[in-house]
């Protein structure tokens, strides 16, 4: 479906127009985008080639971390081209291309930390059952389903941008596309095209924040009713993932749950949950789960043949194991 305007390309301005910031912007980001390449796909490997890692838990933290790489690799090599490129622009195939990506992966992201809380929801709720309910087609299904859904929200983020029609300007203050970003420049009225997005995206991070605060809500209110013990097992049970669920809704539902207004904090904003927030995940959950550093250990400290790791590939989504 063509783009119904004159457009052919977006002029990106980037975090700063200043030419001396632009080294430092691009050497910044540059460690930020290796680093959260490396900590994601190392973490990824490590749960593939790992034998104690074989339960649903690592199946949609492998997934996750996948996630976040993606997520962080639809801005972060834009950015950082840019920044020493005098020419800062994007065609309009382009532009589009990329804000689909970035709905796309950030709503899988979404969806798997939902399904990771209704496995620890399974798991402590319901430990006698956990292996029956949590089988290896359920996590299947449950992965599968995510990838459908997300791909039905960045498609209809797509159509909603793709009808509306843009006829000049084409400059875009900031450093990526965005729904939020291209309706300012459209040649019509947008209130509506705002209002489905709100109700689309927003909805999205609004709902997923919500039941998920709420599923740990009731873990931790059900550890506290097993005693002593389960009251010093509830702050660190899904402390990680309370975590990781705080930095990335907090500047979601910040960006896409409100009214079409741009405020002069977006950028930075965005920078957090697209770039910063990717590349500290791994390092919140293997600094804090004591499995994977020790399987992150064990594979420093020998070599992971080709075999193996095709071995561990295949026969991975086959196996299931209680987690608690």
């Amino acid at each position: 479906m063509a783009i119904p305007n004159s457009v052919i390309e977006f002029v990106l301005l980037g975090l700063t127009q200043a030419p001396e910031k632009q080294n430092v912007i691009f050497a910044v980001f540059l460690i930020f985008y290796l680093a959260t390449l490396f900590g994601n796909f190392l973490t990824v490997l490590t749960i593939k080639t790992s034998p104690t890692l074989e339960s649903p838990m690592y199946y949609f933290l492998a997934y996750s971390s996948f996630s976040d790489a993606c997520f962080s690799s639809t801005t972060a090599p834009k950015l950082i081209v840019d920044s020493l490129s005098d020419k800062k622009t994007i065609t309009s195939g382009g532009c589009m291309t990329q804000f689909f990506a970035l709905h796309f992966f950030g709503s899988m992201e979404i969806l798997v930390l939902i399904l990771m809380a209704y496995d620890h929801y399974v798991a402590v709720c319901k430990s006698l059952l956990y292996t029956t309910i949590m089988n290896q087609y359920l996590c299947g299904f449950l992965v599968g389903l995510a990838w459908v859904v997300s791909f039905l929200h960045s498609s209809a983020q797509l159509f909603l941008t793709l009808s509306l029609p843009f006829c000049g300007p084409n400059v875009i203050d900031h450093y990526l596309c965005d729904v939020l970003l291209l309706m300012k420049l459209a040649c019509s009225d947008t209130h509506l095209a705002n209002l489905l997005f709100v109700s689309n995206s927003g909805a999205i991070c609004t709902s997923g924040f919500v039941v998920l605060m709420a599923s740990y809500v009731v873990i931790l209110y059900y550890l506290r009713s097993k005693g002593a013990e389960g009251r010093c097992k509830a702050p660190s049970t899904c402390s990680s993932h309370i975590l990781v669920v705080t930095l990335f809704f907090g500047p979601c539902i910040f960006i896409y749950a409100r009214p079409q207004t741009i405020f002069s904090t977006d950028k930075l904003v965005s920078v957090f949950y697209t770039i910063v927030t990717p590349l500290f995940n791994p390092l919140i959950y293997t600094l804090r789960t004591a499995e994977v550093k020790n399987a992150m250990g064990k594979l420093w400290s020998r070599k992971v043949l080709p075999g193996e790791l095709l071995a561990r590939f295949g026969r991975w989504e086959d196996v299931y194991l209680g987690v608690f």
